[in-house]
């Protein structure tokens, strides 16, 4: 077994208590690959702000999980000698087993999700409960779910929204000892956050999405006053980046996302932590069609995927600076 100590990663409790005190949330980015875990470390390096780096199921699958465990140490040494070391969180987004959260803190993770927000809620109980007596045996953070967000994302789907029972989470968090809970508030999964007759149009013909369920989040605060809260499926789905994609022979149709004004509402409560995954992906995504049309003799993959990761890390040193508020926190 490798602690995560030992490599040089943080768990969440020290930042998420830091980040409610200064009213902002912590970025939690997803990454597959080394292009976008430099493309984080660059951007928050940069900006000097915490940040959690997030691998689901598929990542784990796609990368290895050895890999993953030394890419996260090289994100360590990496912030180091871009001259700021950040304190930096290693996360299993979405574990849906205990054997999967088990083997993720063995293999040096310092956080880890575990959402039974799809089981009855006495088996999400005792799941949940399970992983985090575990967990903390090796002082390793835990995340619970209430409620469940539509949407698809990487292994993650559902069609519909429930949203989170403000009443449970008093109980749910007395009774699992959990570090931090994501509820569900409007947020969802992926590009296609919304279907065009769920939002209304501004006066230039924009589909504008429903408004986020700050009632339920202010509910859900007063049950656990204090408790650190996380927001899934927060990406804005930029149309810019969904422009450049669709010029360079891309077909994404409807694609809407949550306001930033909105999460930076959020980011002021007691939500500390706000997931970012789908903004990423079409950061990357826009940036490889764009040299992919505009260079079609290129095969070098460095030259597409360096300017991919470029178009990343501009992405996420806005997202830190102008919507998280997590700049200059580390």
């Amino acid at each position: 077994m490798l602690s995560y100590k030992e490599i040089g990663l943080v768990n969440s409790r020290d930042i998420f208590a830091k980040a409610m005190a200064g009213k902002y949330a912590i970025p939690a980015f997803n990454f597959n690959n080394l292009e976008q875990m430099q493309a984080i470390i660059q951007a928050c390096v940069e900006m000097k702000s915490p940040v959690i780096l997030q691998v689901s199921s598929g990542a784990r699958k796609y990368a290895n999980q050895t890999l993953l465990r030394y890419l996260a140490q090289g994100a360590v040494e990496y912030s180091k000698e871009l001259g700021y070391g950040i304190p930096i969180v290693l996360h299993l987004d979405h574990g849906d087993s205990f054997e999967l959260c088990q083997s993720c803190i063995e293999y040096g993770f310092s956080s880890v999700m575990i959402d039974g927000s799809h089981l009855p809620y006495d088996e999400n109980v005792a799941l949940t409960k399970k992983v985090v007596d575990y967990a903390h045996k090796h002082d390793v953070t835990v995340e619970g779910e209430l409620g469940v967000l539509a949407g698809v994302e990487d292994e993650v789907s559902a069609e519909h929204h429930t949203y989170t029972e403000p009443k449970d989470v008093q109980d749910f968090v007395s009774k699992t000892g959990v570090d931090s809970l994501a509820i569900s508030i409007g947020t969802s999964h992926g590009a296609n956050k919304f279907k065009p007759e769920q939002c209304t149009r501004d006066a230039n013909g924009v589909l504008v999405p429903p408004p986020l369920r700050f009632d339920i989040l202010e509910a859900c605060e007063k049950m656990i006053p204090g408790f650190p809260i996380v927001l899934h499926g927060s990406s804005s789905v930029p149309q810019d980046l969904v422009q450049i994609i669709n010029n360079y022979g891309g077909k994404l149709v409807d694609t809407i996302g949550i306001p930033e004004e909105q999460l930076r509402k959020a980011a002021t409560s007691a939500v500390c932590k706000i997931n970012i995954d789908s903004d990423g992906r079409l950061a990357m995504t826009a940036g490889i069609r764009d040299i992919m049309t505009n260079k079609p003799a290129e095969f070098d993959p460095r030259k597409y995927l360096g300017p991919a990761r470029d178009m990343l890390k501009t992405l996420y040193m806005h997202k830190v600076k102008n919507v998280l508020g997590s700049a200059f926190k580390a």
